[in-house]
């Protein structure tokens, strides 16, 4: 009979023990999974809010904070400023313009006489060529048709290159330190499809060149 009761003081012990860990852990793992999940901090986004975070993130990812399209001289400016006008950029666009040394021109040789030189512009205006002008005040280079300056002979090769193709036979490419001013075309928010599109117009300049912006220098002059 006494064997009998402790046997189940004993069950009693047991259970009570057993069933508040139980509880107890219970209790721990149901605090941990609230805190896990804050029902309130969830919201199933409907459809079209879906679609319009994807658009944002995607136009994002393509978008180039600042690009700049050139060097361009002076006689170049106005063709550029046509391509660029049905692109409709607003404020996003503005002009850096830079005074350099150029090394090199491409040239007609010197005239006999002004009257001479007038008469080669006009044969220059049948080929379609209107950026020229006649050298007058260096007595070396008297009644010489200046065709262009350019900071590398690379430059006023692939220059004078264009020129044959238009029909231009007698011009020439030689050493001429000038000072020239140099025009650059600044875009900013560029997405990816405009990107394209200034990348496609650039191939209609030859000798020009589109990368991201960098530091204003200096010596340059940026306007809207």
């Amino acid at each position: 009979m006494r064997l009998t009761l402790l046997l189940l003081l004993l069950v009693n012990v047991t259970f009570f023990a057993w069933s508040q860990y139980f509880a107890s852990s219970a209790s721990v793992d149901s605090h941990l999974l609230e805190q896990q999940l804050n029902r309130d901090a969830i919201r199933l986004l409907p459809p079209t809010e879906v679609s319009a975070v994807a658009s944002a993130q995607k136009a994002a990812v393509g978008t180039v904070a600042c690009l700049e399209w050139g060097a361009f001289n002076a006689g170049d400016l106005s063709g550029a400023e046509e391509a660029l006008a049905p692109l409709a950029l607003g404020n996003r666009l503005s002009q850096r313009r830079v005074d350099e040394v150029a090394a090199y021109w491409v040239f007609l040789p010197p005239q006999a006489t002004r009257p001479a030189a007038v008469q080669k512009t006009g044969e220059l205006k049948r080929l379609g060529i209107e950026d020229y002008f006649i050298v007058q005040d260096e007595a070396r280079t008297r009644f010489t048709i200046s065709l262009g300056v350019f900071r590398s002979e690379e430059a006023a090769k692939n220059h004078l290159e264009q020129l044959r193709a238009k029909g231009v036979r007698t011009a020439q490419v030689g050493p001429r330190d000038t000072h020239v001013q140099r025009i650059f075309f600044r875009v900013r928010n560029v997405a990816g499809p405009l990107n394209a599109k200034l990348d496609e117009l650039k191939q209609d300049f030859p000798g020009t060149d589109l990368k991201a912006c960098e530091a204003v220098a200096a010596a340059s002059v940026e306007k809207p």
